[in-house]
């Protein structure tokens, strides 16, 4: 006996007439009739009064659909907490810090959604150290940040090495003094960092950056976001060192400018539990190299494990 079977008997056993069952059913009328032949057979005992019209129940028949009626009820709702539950199993949380939407992330998302559809994609800015914290508790599955921060019980990618740039307002007299810069050249200004809190973060990348080079800016003014600062430099309140996909905005009032020191970069890591080997993580990570050879991008190749 097979769930077809009961189907079956329950379409005919509910329309009374086996030309309606049959429609209802959306197949032929003698094929319908030999299987209602072929359960009556297996279960040894008539379950249709064949004579009467419309077609009534036999005694057994009555027991056989109260029955058959549950089972296919249960046999829907565990087909349904079976999705449910397979759907909860493929979800995949995602941290991420504010410079990472600058670059390819965004498009990540997307195209992992697209090719991916069974896998239900939540996202949630925090800061490399709150990754690294939820990582551990198991709030998130994977987390993109800029800071190198060592755990036993996170395993840390770096994608790749993203160039630094500077952002000075139009008009600044370094915009046309000269077409590449060094920091040495920012020293003057005012020098807007960000983000302000929590830390470390990409402030302190930049800082790290002038004081590995036994430089001091004039005067820091801390903000608390990208936008934020880039909305200072337009005004002329300073200069910002910014990743180099924050380039891709092309606001009218700003003028970005490359560094001449090719080792003023910042990373894009990505940081998953050591012990998880989940498809969909692995999944994710070939994605985003196929994306970055694509968009021809440089990155750190994966290393074999």
């Amino acid at each position: 006996m097979e769930l077809r079977h009961l189907r079956y008997f329950v379409a005919v056993a509910e329309e009374r007439n086996f030309t309606r069952a049959a429609e209802r059913l959306h197949i032929a009328q003698p094929p319908l009739s030999r299987q209602i032949q072929q359960l009556e057979e297996a279960l040894g005992v008539p379950l249709f009064e064949r004579n009467a019209r419309p077609l009534k129940l036999t005694d057994a028949g009555r027991f056989f659909y109260s029955h058959a009626v549950q089972l296919l009820a249960q046999t829907t709702e565990l087909e349904s907490m079976t999705k449910r539950v397979g759907k909860i199993e493929r979800s995949m949380s995602v941290g991420f810090v504010g410079s990472t939407l600058y670059g390819m992330l965004p498009k990540i998302i997307r195209r992992f959604r697209s090719e991916y559809p069974a896998v239900e994609l939540s996202l949630h800015e925090m800061s490399t150290m709150d990754q690294i914290k939820a990582l551990k508790e198991g709030r998130i599955d994977v987390g993109f940040g800029r800071i190198r921060h060592e755990d036993p019980s996170v395993r840390r990618v770096v994608l790749r090495e993203e160039r630094m740039i500077v952002a000075l307002p139009v008009g600044h007299p370094l915009d046309s003094a000269k077409p590449v810069l060094s920091l040495h050249d920012l020293v003057n200004d005012t020098l807007i960092i960000f983000p302000k809190a929590p830390r470390p973060s990409y402030a302190d990348q930049v800082l790290a950056a002038f004081h590995d080079r036994a430089l001091q800016p004039r005067k820091i003014y801390e903000t608390r976001e990208l936008q934020i600062a880039l909305g200072l430099v337009a005004m002329g309140e300073g200069v910002s060192v910014v990743p180099h996909s924050v380039y891709g905005l092309k606001r009218d009032d700003i003028s970005y400018k490359p560094l001449d020191d090719p080792n003023l970069v910042s990373p894009i890591i990505m940081s998953m539990r050591m012990l998880d080997e989940s498809e969909d993580i692995r999944a994710m990570q070939a994605l985003i190299y196929r994306l970055y050879d694509e968009a021809q991008m440089e990155y750190l190749p994966p290393q074999p494990e």
